[in-house]
């Protein structure tokens, strides 16, 4: 009867504990969204990031036209004029585009636009154009602009060599080159945390062989390994393999700094009270690794998260700049920079430099998130 009573107690005061937990990572959180949301820059990069992300999520809903069919005739078009303003200065709330035709250049000798005053055509919303499956299930013909004509094409970035449209090809870029950052940078924080959790807690011999092994990994050059890597990688293969294995490949070194310093966290954080008071409980040692030890590091993975994207973007725009990276059918931003080495290219058609600035966009965005939360993180400090 008093083992019983005894053991009720310990529940009760389990559960007591449980609830004053909760309570202080509600006020936690609230103190972490208040400082986040004081910091401008956090809030701006925020909100590059979600229309990276929109953009690549339904990159044919933003593309007047079919993105996967060339166009040779319309190689190398520069980007349409969208105007507010007629060539005598009158304005018009609708926006719209004039007919343009490309003439030689008698003295450059390059092709140039001129525009047919006659031939006005107004920029509809929402209009109706290629048919796509959206999330490959429903089937619609819905874009968020288009020309209510036919004769004449709107591409807001310009068409590549093939004709294509620009602006459609790097929305469609983003999925590839966002999913395969997200997903690699997701592996190596999980495999950088565990390890780091585990190598922390249990200490000893097991951190002595785990930190050894993390040495030696950091100790390879990570961009020539990853450069081995991806060259190795059969052409045979499809782009959807070549895709997976290139989300394998970036995170083989990543992960471990994270381990580093995740063990570094759980080393201060296995002798606190909270942590004694569990194992005094009778808590298995699963029990205390992911219900006590792993959220406590869960902020700083977070922001490493947020950090590491860019980096593996960077990478990996670099590699398929080179040819070794992401191969047709699939394209990414860095796929899409390989037309620009060619400096007759660069040179007469300078959009096709675009890519460029979704690149920079989501460096900055992410490094801007990563950031704001690095600081509310640590809600406490400089209060």
């Amino acid at each position: 009867m008093a083992d019983r009573v005894k053991v009720q107690e310990i529940d009760v005061h389990e559960e007591l504990i449980e609830e004053e937990l909760e309570e202080s990572s509600d006020a936690y959180l609230q103190l972490v969204w208040q400082r986040f949301s004081r910091s401008r820059a956090a809030i701006v990069g925020g909100l590059m990031v979600v229309m990276l992300i929109v953009l690549a999520i339904f990159p044919e809903f933003f593309s007047p036209y079919n993105l996967y069919e060339s166009s040779l005739g319309d190689s190398y078009t520069p980007p349409t004029q969208i105007r507010f303003f007629d060539l005598d200065g009158n304005f018009s709330l609708q926006p719209f585009v004039y007919k343009q035709e490309l003439e030689i250049d008698p003295v450059t000798y390059q092709a140039r636009p001129k525009i047919d005053p006659d031939n006005r055509y107004n920029v509809q919303f929402f209009a109706r154009s290629w048919e796509y499956e959206l999330f490959g299930l429903i089937k619609t013909d819905l874009h968020l602009f288009g020309l209510d004509t036919d004769d004449v094409r709107l591409h807001l970035l310009g068409t590549d060599r093939f004709g294509r449209d620009l602006w459609g090809r790097i929305c469609l870029a983003g999925r590839v080159s966002l999913s395969l950052s997200i997903l690699a940078a997701l592996i190596a924080i999980v495999v950088g945390s565990s390890v780091g959790v585990i190598s922390g807690y249990y200490g000893g011999a097991i951190d002595n062989v785990m930190q050894r092994f993390v040495e030696v990994v950091m100790s390879f050059p990570e961009l020539p390994l990853w450069m081995a890597l991806v060259a190795v990688i059969p052409k045979t293969w499809s782009g959807e393999q070549r895709f997976l294995m290139m989300v394998f490949i970036f995170p083989f070194l990543r992960w471990a700094v994270l381990a580093r310093e995740v063990r570094g966290k759980v080393l201060s954080l296995r002798e606190t009270d909270f942590i004694l008071a569990a194992k005094e409980q009778g808590a298995s040692d699963l029990r205390i690794i992911f219900k006590h030890l792993y959220p406590n590091t869960l902020s700083h993975v977070i922001v490493v998260l947020t950090l590491m994207i860019p980096q593996i973007i960077l990478a990996e725009a670099f590699l398929s700049f080179l040819g070794i990276g992401i191969q047709e059918p699939l394209t990414s931003w860095g796929f899409l920079m390989k037309s620009a080495q060619s400096l007759e290219t660069l040179g007469q058609n300078t959009w096709i430099l675009t890519p460029v600035i979704f690149i920079v966009v989501a460096v900055l965005g992410l490094n801007f998130l990563g950031d704001g939360l690095r600081d509310a993180a640590d809600p406490y400090s400089n209060l």
